[in-house]
């Protein structure tokens, strides 16, 4: 700093005019100084973000005491919480409507089976009750999700918060004993659909954690009650609405019809038309001409070839330039959400053909299923049940053999059986069965050299084809980044599983300095959370629960002194 005392500040007009220069140079620098610092990204911490979920845990945790887990943000009017028709409010909770300002109902009846209840015949839609605490994903999700579920399932394990992980599962098993299956969320509108089935790798975590049961007796008792609702949430798929045609295999696919009941309003769906009109050459026939406003007789045609447009403002309103969606598009675009991948490009633009195929994620989550089940039934002295499951397994992993491996590309595609072809292009479920145990040690080592295919600076991308979907290049989501690294890791992949845990881990830390959040999805290509989404949800969601339990899982990966892989299924024909 220039002293004002100092000769270079005497006062005459040159030396004015040479200090006012002087300090204009110095005020210039500083700004730049100041700017370009706040320019910089902060450090990531790992620390730090270990700190917050730490917190996040207990910020994330849900109870049906906690009048906050009621607050319903996605439907509009009175909130409503219904009950199973045959369960009573538990004595502790029998205030919950009047403290919340919640209306508690019933359900109408009983349900056996995943779709026994029509919720567009209930009159007004809300939550479903459910008995235990549990971890909710962020932001807006605001209720136990199906496949959220098993990652933050694992990641409490590695937490040892054992007591909330098995409070999850014995909420997962609630859902299949009284609403038909694990749901997509415990909402009503959900009641005709189920997500990726992990129930079963979510019961083996807490069965494999001696600290979740005072004793084997006890660990026994819950296996005993378990072991018939996980058999009874694998029906779901074997039901012929899941079956993937005659190939052995199984699909995705929603008991209702229509658009979806969580569509507030048309415009997804008239994204959707507008899109199609604007690339007809990609249209798969998801399009039908129909006028805007119909007569009640073509309404009626309409209710079977689109959507029932008396019933739903939604249905109605999805209409642009002389067309409407049809309704096998409607069945696609429930499929999608049931898979999870919503929304994506792989299975039809907008994943509107989803229900059309064998999906390669579905069935490995399934193999891996039944040999939990064969697991299960060994324990508890069922020696035919294991043979069965056993027998399914094999079964599976023939006809995804048959079906679903391409030798000539080194990986796993999905199969579309109503056009009798593979999917030409890559996804990266193709790691899926390596997580579940289904490849052999050549399969294994011939997805392994297709990384080149999904590896980024920040971790594994979805695909290689960007199209503008969260499901899709250039992004990237803590589940299927963790299936893939605990895959390779299964079939002594060491160094490459490290490699991708290290640098997905790093995104989400590098996200973590720059906002101070952890979030739903990351951008594999720049390594960081800047997402921008063209099609589904536009936010990246905060919170974030699969993210936190997958980091603290990859965090075991990267920091564990030895080469010895983490319990999985063991995988065939390893030599």
């Amino acid at each position: 700093m220039i002293n004002p005392s100092s000769p270079a500040c005497a006062k005459t007009p040159a030396a004015i005019v040479r200090h006012h220069r002087l300090m204009k140079t110095l005020a210039t620098l500083l700004l730049f100084s100041a700017t370009a610092a706040s320019a910089m990204p902060a450090t990531p911490n790992p620390a730090k973000t270990r700190a917050y979920i730490d917190k996040a845990w207990t910020t994330l945790t849900r109870s049906m005491d906690d009048c906050r887990s009621l607050t319903d943000t996605k439907v509009a009017g009175h909130p409503v919480l219904y009950l199973p028709t045959n369960l009573p409010m538990p004595a502790q909770r029998a205030d919950i409507g009047k403290r919340c300002g919640v209306d508690v109902r019933k359900l109408p009846r009983a349900i056996d089976r995943l779709g026994d209840i029509d919720a567009t015949k209930l009159s007004a839609q809300g939550l479903l009750y459910l008995p235990h605490p549990y971890v909710v994903p962020g932001g807006f999700f605001n209720e136990m999700y199906g496949w959220d579920s098993y990652f933050i399932v694992i990641g409490l394990a590695a937490d040892r918060r054992t007591a909330l992980a098995k409070d999850m599962v014995d909420n997962a098993l609630f859902e299949v004993e009284h609403y038909g299956g694990v749901l997509n969320a415990n909402r009503t509108y959900y009641l005709s659909r189920s997500q990726p089935p992990f129930l079963s790798a979510m019961m083996a975590t807490v069965l494999d954690d001696p600290a979740s049961f005072p004793d084997a007796e006890a660990r026994r008792a819950w296996l005993v009650r378990a072991y018939p609702l996980a058999v009874r949430n694998h029906d779901i798929w074997t039901r012929p609405e899941h079956r993937a045609g005659d190939t052995g295999l199984a699909r995705y696919y929603d008991l209702g019809s229509g658009p979806v009941l969580e569509a507030h309003d048309s415009k997804y769906y008239l994204g959707v038309i507008k899109w199609l009109r604007a690339h007809p050459a990609d249209d798969p026939g998801y399009l039908i001409k129909a006028p805007q406003h119909p007569d009640d007789a073509e309404a009626a045609r309409l209710q079977q070839a689109s959507c029932d447009l008396r019933a739903s403002k939604v249905c109605a309103g999805a209409w642009f330039d002389g067309y409407r969606l049809t309704a096998d598009y409607f069945h696609g675009d429930r499929a999608m959400r049931e898979s999870g991948f919503d929304t994506n490009a792989h299975f039809g633009p907008f994943g509107g053909s989803t229900h059309h195929y064998a999906d390669v994620s579905l069935n490995s989550l399934l193999y891996r299923y039944e040999g939990d089940l064969h697991d299960f039934a060994l324990q508890l002295g069922k020696a035919g049940d294991a043979e069965r499951w056993s027998q399914a397994a094999e079964a599976r992993k023939a006809a995804m053999n048959k079906y679903l491996w391409r030798p000539e590309s080194g990986m796993y595609r999905d199969y579309d059986f109503v056009a009798g072809k593979p999917s030409p292009y890559p996804y990266i479920t193709t790691f899926y069965p390596l997580w579940a145990g289904a490849a052999s040690a050549q399969q294994a080592a011939a997805v392994r050299g297709q990384l080149a295919v999904f590896e980024r600076l920040g971790g594994l991308s979805m695909d290689n084809r960007p199209a503008g979907v969260q499901w899709g290049d250039p992004f990237g989501w803590a589940p299927t980044n963790w299936l893939a690294v605990a895959g390779l890791d299964a079939y002594g992949f060491h160094d490459d599983a490290r490699r991708i845990a290290g640098k997905f881990t790093a995104t989400v830390d590098r996200g973590f300095a720059d906002d101070g959040t952890i979030r739903e999805k990351y951008n594999m290509a720049l390594g960081n959370a800047d997402v921008k989404v063209s099609a589904g949800y536009s936010q990246n969601v905060i919170g974030f629960g699969w993210t936190n339990g997958v980091y603290l899982k990859m965090q075991d990966i990267l920091h564990r002194a030895d080469a010895k892989a983490p319990h999985l299924a063991a995988p065939v024909d390893v030599k």
